[in-house]
């Protein structure tokens, strides 16, 4: 088939690379132009720099105008796919090709819509994460479902692994999807959208940790936020520290939610969980962090005999 790609950064450059290297002709690349923005600086892999080494027309857009619609419309794909374009596309787009726009969103739809999705799904406590190829419709991420795979989350997963497998997905779920649909033989299952859950993009606050969640999910949450992630933030005394390996105590600890406690083999027990007072649950314990210099240390260099409290602000 014919096929117009609109993305961006490591998951546009892997579905097009996919697409290179398949039966199918790219008849032209959409992508964003650079950002200085964080988040778009972390899985920076050149969608532009991919299509133009292999000759494929580029174009790009920071949003969908009458430029845009048009040079698809001259390009005349079969189907256009999009993964990790950043904006909304309107219905005289996405519907203008024969066979619409097949869109890849890596989560198991309806669950985790909208922004970095398996970050999210790791803090959540979700058992799996995975890829869904499904047809874009007027909303974010609700379309008929074609094809989806899941990625179990293992007990020492970080969101770095996990966003690496489910890029790892992308050409098996893509050229597979592609197929059903260039033989007539897709199956397109509605999802059911009572089970929707929806998250917003990710900012600096979202990284800060409260003392007040139990240790476990404290634990993952130091997971989830691996380099290059913003890491899991917290302050000692007003300065600003970056929490990079953590595990739950093995005793149970009671007290204020915060309490930089004790020693607890290589690492600084802090008081955490919502019912800390009872002292009926595990702290964390904090084995590594990182100084906005980007030093290292271990938390028991770092925390010398304890005492104080980690707080959410300086």
């Amino acid at each position: 088939m014919r096929v117009a790609t609109f993305g961006y950064q490591t998951w546009g450059h892997a579905t097009l690379k996919a697409l290179i290297g398949s039966s199918h002709d790219v008849v032209l690349a959409v992508t964003h132009p650079p950002s200085d923005q964080p988040y778009e600086s972390i899985w920076a892999d050149s969608v532009e720099d991919l299509a133009r080494a292999n000759g494929i027309p580029v174009h790009l857009a920071r949003r969908p105008d009458d430029e845009l619609i048009a040079r698809v419309r001259d390009a005349q794909p079969d189907i256009i796919v999009a993964n990790n374009w950043r904006t909304w596309l309107p219905r005289t787009l996405f519907d203008l090709p024969p066979h619409g726009t097949l869109n890849l969103h890596d989560s198991l739809l309806p669950k985790f819509t909208g922004f970095s999705p398996v970050i999210w799904a790791m803090i959540s406590g979700a058992t799996e994460v995975g890829l869904t190829a499904h047809r874009m419709d007027d909303e974010l991420d609700t379309g008929d479902v074609v094809l989806q795979r899941a990625i179990p989350i293992g007990p020492h997963d970080t969101g770095t692994s996990l966003v690496q497998a489910t890029i790892d997905l992308i050409p098996g779920v893509l050229l597979e999807a592609l197929d059903l649909i260039e033989r007539g033989a897709a199956t397109w299952t509605p999802q059911n959208l009572d089970e929707r859950t929806f998250f917003h993009k990710r900012s600096a606050r979202d990284s800060v940790i409260d003392w007040r969640w139990p240790a476990d999910e404290l634990e993952r949450f130091v997971r989830a936020l691996s380099d290059p992630y913003p890491n899991a933030v917290t302050f000692y005394r007003g300065q600003r520290i970056r929490v990079i390996e953590a595990s739950v105590s093995r005793c149970r600890y009671g007290g204020t939610p915060g309490r930089v406690f004790i020693a607890e083999g290589d690492g600084m027990v802090i008081v955490a969980g919502p019912s800390a007072h009872r002292g009926d649950s595990p702290g964390l314990v904090v084995e590594k962090v990182r100084l906005d210099d980007g030093t290292e240390l271990g938390a028991l260099e770092f925390f010398g005999r304890g005492g104080g409290y980690l707080t959410d602000e300086p």
